[in-house]
């Protein structure tokens, strides 16, 4: 294990510096220093103004900075102590937002890691491996996929050309928005290559907050499904449809939502993390002189525990079973999106929570209830996910704040962990 005297010193006002400037591209709410939104969705301006950011930063450092064909980021450190051979330890997260996001969530990771670097680096510290700083394309989705587009493509989940080929609601490709910003590379990033990878985020939740600790280390992802759900009646006049003649599939369709709600909040007296989200309505006709003859839904169900995910989504297949008998309704329910739940790597976990001890500062166990990209990279080499606190557990909105000491603290484990991962 890295040296307590060894240990590399993390400059937490260049690292507030570097979160300050990437927060000010998109920028929604200008009311710094604890209300900074912002919008930088994949393949517009403000990402491409992040992106150049953060090159110019990584170039600064001394990084070898190469991009993908779907715009990965990935600068690599290989100093002379370094195996340039050897497989790298990578770490990072993403630049994308959601619209009106906050500035921590995704730049916190990639600039941590660049921190740790930087560190290392200052600290005169001889790794036997090099040392990858990431930043994944298009994490949080929205434009060009459901998320993780980035980090699916490079574990080969998803073909580069099929991910060049998606399209935005105008008919933009990926492709053609990447050309625009000058963000389209070469080849495939390939995470199978690293030895390791780690990510550092904010907790998006108040268990750190709570408890007082400055470091969370998850050891679970949880699990996601997304189901469409199609309730169709028949549209019928408001006002000279009988009741007891209606077949109102808005009406079946909010029996749906409660069943749905009720299943998840049984399961989560066994399993605290199952949840069930109904998190979005289409009503046709959608007039309020019209009973409803069609209700289209999203079902989110999430858990560290498959099993649990199984069971809610097997209870709502039933109460649409229920609702054609009882409400003769007709329904239909696809599951386009599954993923299962992730465990961390134990090793990635042990050298998390032995930085923090080196570090002085306190590391808590616990899972995470959103996606991330690790949960792709942990197919294919170890991985782990450290957490910094998150004020009121607020994220994805402009109040979104995590402390400049909380990213300081979380960062100093985060370049221990490297390091010791690293071989130094």
């Amino acid at each position: 294990m890295t040296d307590v005297t060894d240990r590399p010193t993390v400059d937490a006002d260049r690292l507030w510096a570097d979160l300050e400037a990437n927060g000010a591209f998109g920028a929604v709410v200008e009311e710094p220093p604890q209300q900074w939104g912002r919008t930088v969705r994949c393949g517009t301006d403000a990402n491409r103004e992040a992106r150049e950011f953060l090159l110019e930063r990584m170039t600064a450092a001394g990084l070898d900075v190469r991009i993908d064909a779907v715009g990965n980021v990935a600068g690599r450190w290989t100093p002379e102590s370094a195996d340039p051979e050897a497989a790298p330890i990578a770490a990072g997260s993403h630049l994308d937002s959601v619209p009106e996001g906050g500035i921590f969530d995704g730049p916190l990771g990639v600039y941590a890691a660049l921190e740790a670097v930087r560190a290392m680096q200052d600290a005169g510290l001889d790794p036997d491996r090099p040392i990858e700083v990431v930043s994944f394309t298009e994490e949080e989705g929205g434009r060009f996929a459901d998320g993780l587009l980035g980090s699916s493509v490079a574990v080969g989940a998803r073909r580069v050309d099929e991910a060049l080929e998606l399209e935005d609601e105008s008919g933009t490709t990926l492709a053609a928005a990447l050309e625009n910003i000058g963000f389209v590379g070469e080849g495939r990033l390939d995470a199978a290559e690293w030895d390791a990878w780690l990510e550092l985020h904010v907790e998006q939740h108040t268990e750190l907050e709570s408890a007082g600790v400055p470091a969370g280390v998850v050891t679970d992802i949880t699990g996601i499904t997304h189901c469409e759900v199609t309730v169709e009646g028949d549209a019928d006049h408001a006002g000279s449809t009988p009741m007891g003649e209606r077949t109102d599939a808005l009406a079946a369709a909010s029996e749906f939502v409660l069943e749905v709600e009720r299943a998840a909040e049984a399961r989560a007296e066994t399993d605290p993390a199952a949840v069930g989200t109904v998190g979005s309505l289409d009503v046709s006709p959608n007039a309020t002189n019209v009973v409803p003859g069609r209700t289209e839904a999203g079902l989110d169900v999430r858990s560290t525990d498959y099993e649990s995910m199984e069971h809610i989504v097997g209870v709502a297949r039933e109460e649409l079973e229920r609702l054609e008998a009882d409400r003769g309704v007709d329904t239909a329910l696809e599951r386009p999106f599954d993923l299962e739940p992730t465990p961390m790597a134990e090793r990635c976990r042990t050298a998390l929570h032995e930085a923090g001890e080196a570090a002085g500062i306190e590391t808590l166990s616990l899972h995470s209830g959103a996606a991330h990209d690790s949960m792709y990279v942990a197919n294919v080499t170890d991985a782990g996910m450290l957490f910094a606190p998150s004020r009121d557990g607020v994220s994805h909105n402009p109040r979104e704040w995590t402390s400049k000491a909380d990213c300081a603290d979380a960062t100093r484990v985060l370049a221990g962990a490297l390091a010791e991962l690293a071989g130094v």
